[in-house]
């Protein structure tokens, strides 16, 4: 009577069994959580007297707008938007200022070189390269980061992030991860870097390593430069003013939406295969609203990180930007070095929707995110040096010279959120895994990704003749 005992059912029946005890096991820690925090409820209620009780009704009310399974994401994203919209309209003007001012040195330097008579060489690698590169940095990165983290330190003072990972935590479980990555990925928005040294907070080694793996698709502010730019000179063109600003405020959040998709993807792929398990309990206390001090919250977000991610972007990025000029500068035959690894490049960039020069900058920029568009406008106009941007329609000009379409600019765009770790991020996943392996996984994987990401961008596109 009934079924024998095969292997194969037996195996089965093992799963089955695991899987009902860790229901069992997960039901019983909910409901030991809220049993606790029950009692801690009922004993507050008689030992806590509130002089002002309104703060929190307050923070309940909040709380019920905030985390609400409803309003939560659009209020979420909403918030992302506004910040990516002041931090892109009121950075603008510093930039082009900051810009000017590093133009205005470079005149300077120049004539000092050639009072020395110094030779072209050295003035190319030291002010051409070392010099303008630095400036490039300085003037494209401050701005945005003068903005960006301290508006973000604020919502964090504010008590608004620990909400954020409380609606993210659901996803995050769903996909086999902990409900801390998403504090770790919110650190990514800054520098990659630090995000991975950020995971220490993560108790599980496979959970941790799972952030660890996929933290790169969210972009960095070494990135923000090249995503904002291309969004406002290709996607967002025929507005003006503020609705271009706008426009290209939504096309950046939509892009950081589909890195926290592709994160989401990933984690849940490698919860299959090769980071097997059951996602770590997370219970998060939400903390009160709090005012936040202003001006302190400022100060020590501008010098605690961006100052500090400025000087490390800044320390990587000189030596790229002399290479960069030995490159260019060096000729086998009639041709530099940078052209023929441009030309090597070409044809396999071609299918996915770019070209050898894009390629080329990109593993150049290897080093710092930041030197990519330089780079790639260097290989464009053969001049041998680092060009400075000085007017927009310009610039377009140059891409537009070079047979971009709307499609080269969105597969860059795709390309620069999911390609491989900068140097700095690398050196760091090697020094919290301590192992070779992962740290190649951890460039391998955003690679193939974004490799096959453009790759079906841009088959589909050309099938459809949408260009």
């Amino acid at each position: 009577m009934g079924n024998p005992l095969t292997p194969e059912n037996s195996l089965a029946m093992e799963q089955l069994t695991r899987y009902a005890q860790q229901a069992k096991e997960k039901d019983h820690r909910s409901n030991m959580v809220a049993s606790i925090y029950q009692s801690s409820q009922q004993i507050c209620k008689k030992a806590v007297v509130y002089q002002d009780r309104s703060k929190l009704q307050r923070t309940e009310k909040l709380d019920k707008v905030f985390t609400s399974p409803i309003w939560g994401f659009p209020i979420m994203l909403g918030i992302l938007s506004v910040i990516f919209y002041i931090t892109i309209a009121g950075a603008n003007v510093p930039s082009g200022l900051i810009a000017d001012g590093f133009s205005w040195a470079e005149g300077y330097l120049t004539a000092f070189f050639q009072a020395m008579h110094a030779p072209e060489w050295l003035h190319g690698i030291l002010v051409l390269g070392l010099f303008r590169g630095t400036g490039w940095v300085i003037s494209v990165m401050l701005p945005p980061m003068a903005i960006f983290f301290p508006v973000f330190a604020l919502l964090e003072n504010y008590g608004y992030l620990p909400r954020v990972a409380f609606n993210m935590d659901r996803l995050f479980k769903r996909a086999g991860a902990h409900g801390k990555q998403s504090l770790t990925m919110a650190m990514g928005f800054g520098c990659n870097a630090a995000a991975i040294m950020s995971t220490r907070i993560i108790e599980s080694p496979r959970e941790r390593m799972m952030a660890i793996l996929t933290n790169n698709f969210v972009p960095c502010n070494g990135r923000w430069p090249t995503l904002i730019l291309l969004a406002s000179l290709f996607m967002a063109t025929g507005f003006t003013g503020s609705a271009k600003t706008f426009v290209t405020a939504l096309v950046v959040v939509g892009t950081v939406l589909f890195g926290i998709v592709v994160t989401l993807f990933v984690s849940w792929a490698l919860s299959k295969t090769a980071l097997r398990g059951v996602p770590t309990h997370y219970t998060l206390e939400l903390p009160p609203y709090r005012k936040p001090k202003f001006v302190d919250t400022i100060v020590r977000a501008t010098l605690d990180k961006s100052l500090f991610v400025l000087k490390r972007a800044i320390i990587v990025a000189a030596p790229a930007a002399v290479l960069t000029w030995v490159l260019a500068n060096i000729y086998i035959g009639d041709t530099s070095i940078l052209m023929h690894f441009v030309q090597f490049l070409d044809p396999f960039a071609k299918t996915l929707g770019l070209d050898g020069y894009i390629l080329a900058a990109f593993i150049i920029g290897l080093p710092a995110n930041e030197i990519v568009v330089p780079v790639l406008l260097m290989a464009y106009l053969s001049t041998g040096s680092l060009i400075e941007i000085e007017d927009a329609t310009r610039l377009k000009q140059i891409f537009l010279d070079h047979h971009w379409t709307w499609l080269t600019a969105l597969n860059m765009m795709l390309f620069s959120l999911l390609h491989f770790p900068c140097g700095t991020t690398l050196v760091n996943i090697y020094k919290e895994t301590k192992n070779v392996k992962w740290t190649f996984l951890a460039f391998a994987i955003p690679t193939v990704i974004a490799i096959g990401v453009t790759f079906a961008v841009a088959q589909v596109v050309k099938a459809f003749n949408l260009i």
